[in-house]
């Protein structure tokens, strides 16, 4: 946009310059070519008299004096006819067609308008001039003269007019330049706060400053709406967070109390009991869950501190012996990642134990800052990858499998919260890829 209004005015420049410097251009052209007429036009009458005087008196000697050393002098041709258009004499090389002329001149017409001398032409004009007086003409004169003085007179002047105008241009484009930038910096403030706020800096806000007073009302009321939405999500995300460790409590001590219960009840109830346990894990998973959400998204549980990878994926051998599921790890030691890093292995490693079967292996890769968690489970298909992310999405085919559907969620808020990318992929032949591309490591500062 900064461009197409440089152009704009840079453009409107031009044609206020261009209507500016043609007419001048032109009018002294004009002026140039009216004063080459008015100055061969009185050399044209004299000869027009002397040539009517030798006519009179019969002796053509003075009048072919007088034209030689003039052609000679000014480099010009001038020919003398008589009032039959017969060629009584001429000096210098004439090289002009000047039947037109003579016609004109023996109806008694003198020159009135000459060609417009410019830079490119004409070489030479002609004037014809008839000699004699009223009705009777004795012949006419006609007078080749050169334009060589007049045309580079236009060109100097012209050259001048183009010199000026293309500084005036330079300096409109200058200043084009900067009244875009100043009409257009309140937009690229904008932008810059929308791509920080959309790369997940909420507390991101325009610096109104230079720009049209519209624009800067903009920016203040663009300001104003992302405090609000800001508010409202840490509302949200407080909400949730609050009523998360509230309900750990009273589940807690419903727990408690549902399995004090135990002696006093029946077979068939010890059952009912038994699924009803079952659905409080379920609960209690899913408060732990929104309780560690709304902390990844507030930035409480993101360290830009990095920590060890491979004591994490230790940690999970046992888990995954237990289901004997093979867990192959291709990480170097004392391999460094951030700590989000390292809890989204955990979300990965979490998932994959849940539904790789028996016989199965789960690989880890940690190689030039690209961390893979690869099984080769049932996988996903093409549009449950691309919703899998999504806050409490379960697979149908998965429904029975223990879970909140907030797991992968999780792991996409902590790889944004630690300017990661997270890729979910199918694995060949089948099962899931969960990749995460990591960023440089930055220095470590506390919070």
């Amino acid at each position: 946009m900064n461009s197409r209004l440089v152009v704009t005015f840079t453009t409107l420049i031009v044609v206020i310059v261009a209507a500016l410097a043609v007419p001048l251009g032109l009018a002294y052209a004009s002026h140039r070519t009216n004063r080459l007429l008015l100055d061969r036009r009185a050399d044209a009458t004299r000869f027009a008299e002397l040539a009517d005087q030798a006519a009179r008196d019969d002796d053509r000697s003075g009048l072919a004096s007088e034209l030689n050393r003039y052609a000679d002098l000014y480099g010009a041709a001038v020919r003398v006819r008589d009032r039959d258009g017969v060629a009584l004499y001429t000096a210098g090389r004439f090289e002009t067609d000047d039947r037109e002329a003579v016609r004109l001149a023996l109806a008694g017409r003198t020159t009135e308008q000459l060609p417009l001398v410019t830079p490119f032409g004409p070489d030479t004009v002609l004037l014809a001039e008839p000699s004699g007086r009223d009705a009777q003409l004795s012949g006419v004169v006609l007078l080749q003269a050169p334009a060589g003085r007049a045309r580079l007179d236009v060109a100097l002047v012209w050259g001048a007019l183009a010199a000026v105008a293309l500084v005036v241009l330079a300096y409109a484009a200058f200043a084009a330049r900067r009244l875009a930038r100043w009409i257009l910096r309140p937009v690229t403030e904008l932008d810059r706060t929308t791509r920080a706020i959309a790369q997940g800096r909420l507390d991101a806000r325009a610096h109104p400053g230079a720009g049209p007073s519209e624009l800067r009302r903009l920016e203040e009321r663009f300001n104003a709406m992302a405090d609000a939405v800001s508010g409202a999500m840490e509302r949200q995300r407080a909400f949730v967070a609050d009523a998360s460790h509230e309900l750990r409590t009273p589940l807690t001590v419903l727990g408690l109390r549902m399995e004090n219960l135990e002696p006093h009840l029946n077979a068939e109830g010890r059952a009912e009991l038994d699924e009803a346990m079952a659905e409080l894990d379920r609960m209690t998973l899913l408060v732990e869950e929104l309780l560690a959400l709304a902390r990844v998204e507030a930035g409480a549980e993101v360290a830009v501190k990095e920590t060890e990878l491979e004591p994490r994926l230790a940690a999970w051998r046992e888990v995954y012996a237990a289901k004997e599921i093979a867990l192959v790890t291709r990480v170097q030691q004392k391999a460094l990642v951030p700590e989000a890093a390292a809890r989204l292995a955990d979300i990965a490693l979490d998932n994959a134990q849940k539904f790789v079967p028996a016989g199965g292996t789960v690989t880890v890769t940690l190689d030039d800052r690209v961390l893979r968690v690869a099984d080769d489970g049932p996988g996903l298909s093409e549009e449950e990858l691309a919703e899998a992310p999504g806050r409490f999405w379960r697979s149908a085919a998965h429904a029975n499998v223990p879970g909140s559907g907030l797991g992968l969620a999780i792991a996409a808020e902590l790889a944004r919260a630690c300017g990661a990318t997270l890729r979910l992929t199918p694995a060949t032949p089948h099962g899931l890829v969960v990749e995460l591309l990591l960023p440089e490591p930055q220095p470590y500062t506390e919070r």
